[in-house]
């Protein structure tokens, strides 16, 4: 809980021992009757009105309009969009732990592309580069990872399955690190052998999109502007229809925050936020392509996070 003059933090004796050590700026409380503790801390301070993050399950609110009927829960973006814009600019505490999260995610492509070979199960490949990312100093893995190949391909965020690997195929991976709270967030898609005219004009298109988006994105840009530059140059390329989701979005503490580069996002990009420039183009039954980097959006330009080559590799 977050009023003028203080933060109060409840928590179950499962995490009390970790919460007393590392949350310094609040006060902590062991959990006995959270909703009475609660009580306690509202009625102290006379509140009247209440802000709910907007991700609070409708039952959570239930009850606790059930137990204080005195008080207004307000359960608009209000609170989240408050905290999320504070959380848009990241310091350079921030920007070290993502740039050490980029740096394991880096390295465990350079480490995968050596178990890429024909008969390959996907899920074989996204287990081994899960392994490779803990056990090289990530907390976690910032999300489910995804490593698709051959028709999958064509998913946005398919998932790793029991198909293996086939020549000609392109493989397309979609992971991170996540290290000390801070996720790291890129997409490579290769090809085992020749992949043939088609796939080799995707790719060119692809890689034409994001490297067009990334010369001109700079901070106090709109989320339209720097979408629409990718975009269009996928949709003169004649794959219109075939680029369905937005070419970027921001992250930190979570892989999927705001602001956006989208067709539906008109608003600023602030200078100190790192982006997602992730254009594909998706042929549905067929095959699919995307590529991302994470960019540091500065005032004059971006700076792309990670060192990982993305002109095409045939394996």
């Amino acid at each position: 809980m977050l009023f003028p003059d203080e933060m109060v933090y409840i928590i179950d004796s499962r995490y009390i021992e970790v919460a007393r050590r590392e949350v310094t700026d609040a006060r902590v409380l062991l959990e006995a009757d959270a909703l009475a503790q609660m009580a306690e801390e509202l009625s102290a301070r006379g509140v009247k009105k209440t802000y709910l993050e907007d991700e609070v399950p409708i039952a959570a609110w239930a009850r606790l309009e059930k137990k204080f009927p005195a008080i207004e829960f307000d359960i608009t973006h209000t609170l989240a969009g408050a905290i999320e814009g504070l959380r848009q600019i990241k310091d350079g505490e921030e920007i070290a732990r993502m740039r050490r999260a980029q740096a394991i995610t880096d390295d465990c492509f350079s480490h995968i592309l050596g178990f890429i070979k024909e008969g390959v199960r996907e899920i074989d490949l996204a287990l081994e580069m899960e392994h490779y990312m803990r056990s090289h100093g990530a907390e976690k893995v910032a999300f489910e990872t995804i490593c698709v190949a051959g028709p999958n391909t064509s998913l946005p965020h398919g998932v790793p399955g029991e198909y293996r690997v086939q020549p000609g195929d392109f493989i397309t991976m979609d992971f991170g690190a996540k290290y000390k709270g801070y996720c790291a967030d890129m997409t490579r898609t290769v090809a085992l052998g020749e992949p043939g005219e088609e796939k080799r004009r995707v790719y060119d298109t692809v890689l034409k999109a994001h490297l067009a988006a990334i010369e001109v994105a700079k901070g106090g840009m709109t989320g339209t502007q720097v979408d629409a530059v990718a975009r269009d140059i996928i949709y003169a390329a004649g794959y219109e229809g075939s680029f369905g989701h937005g070419l970027g979005h921001s992250l930190g503490i979570q892989v999927h925050e705001d602001p956006r580069f989208s067709p539906k996002y008109p608003g600023v990009v602030p200078e100190g936020t790192v982006m997602t420039v992730e254009p594909g183009v998706y042929l549905a039954g067929r095959f699919g392509c995307r590529i991302e980097d994470a960019v540091l959006m500065g005032e004059t330009g971006c700076e792309p996070l990670p060192a990982s080559k993305k002109e095409l590799i045939v394996l």
